[in-house]
């Protein structure tokens, strides 16, 4: 959320229109249109499994929350960055020469007539993206989840573990529980229950938009 408002600040205040920041532009607005499955297996190449420069291993978490985590940050901030962005091109210019008349530097301006006023339509569009990213599968599937954990995350003998252990997701779980195991009356429950529960947190998120 702070990355994406500070590259939307970036673009909207001070970046000069040209044929870089089009390209840029083209390229954010065309990412938060790829499919959630492309990010689960672009994390999966980039954190799970990692690269080798000179002999030196980059990232290569193997399947950990930490994976999960960035894969999805990735997924949202095409559409936070947007979002943002567009919040912060409403805000009247008046508001910007007003101050600036005033003798107020840039900085000062975006920071106390352009930031307040936008935030209002920057948190609403930014929760309702982190609700949906909530309820991706495909990513944490490549990333992040189990199938089933006897242990609770925070169970962990040091506390770096708790980054870099696979976790059970409830969208997962939903998927194998409907789809992967046999199906029978208790099966059924846990299916209803795990939904209900997955549904009500997405529609808490929500609803503090």
């Amino acid at each position: 959320l702070g990355l994406g408002v500070m590259i939307a600040i970036y673009l909207s205040q001070y970046a000069k229109d040209g044929p870089f920041i089009r390209f840029l532009r083209l390229s954010i607005i065309n990412l938060a249109g790829v499919p959630s499955i492309v990010f689960g297996l672009f994390g999966f190449g980039l954190f799970v499994v990692g690269f080798k420069v000179g002999g030196i291993q980059f990232f290569g978490w193997n399947v950990s929350l930490l994976a999960g985590w960035l894969t999805l940050a990735f997924m949202v901030l095409p559409i936070i960055i947007t979002a943002a962005e567009e919040s912060l091109k409403a805000v009247p210019k008046g508001y910007r020469e007003g101050s600036l008349a005033l003798g107020a530097t840039k900085f000062q301006t975006i920071l106390t007539n352009v930031l307040p006023y936008a935030l209002p339509g920057i948190l609403t569009s930014s929760v309702l993206a982190i609700a949906r990213v909530a309820g991706e599968t495909a990513p944490i599937m490549f990333t992040a989840a189990f199938v089933m954990r006897d242990e609770l995350p925070w169970q962990v003998q040091k506390w770096t573990d708790f980054f870099f252990q696979g976790v059970m997701a409830l969208p997962y779980h939903i998927y194998v529980v409907a789809s992967k195991i046999p199906q029978n009356e208790y099966t059924r429950d846990v299916q209803y229950g795990t939904a209900f529960v997955f549904l009500f947190t997405v529609a808490a998120i929500a609803m503090t938009a």
